[in-house]
């Protein structure tokens, strides 16, 4: 998995969790839909790091609580 691909999972399971829909999770940070939607759909690669932050105000949740997961932990270097 690369940090793209944990990225997109951390932000379905947070939005499961909170029982909210992407469009909503959109909404509460205050990013275009489309932007969230090109990170699920793995269209962004490399998604920004204010656009995480961002969501993780809209979950109401801390950047560490973000990234502070097994599946970012065990991510294997992209540096080839």
């Amino acid at each position: 998995m690369n940090m793209a691909e944990a990225t997109k999972q951390r932000i379905l399971e947070l939005c499961y969790e909170k029982n909210i829909t992407p469009c909503k999770l959109a909404a509460l940070s205050g990013i275009p839909y489309t932007t969230v939607k090109s990170i699920i759909y793995n269209q962004s690669k490399n998604p920004g790091v204010v656009t995480i932050k961002k969501i993780c105000d809209g979950l109401e949740i801390s950047i560490v609580d973000f990234f502070y997961t097994d599946t970012f932990r065990n991510l294997e270097q992209e540096i080839e």
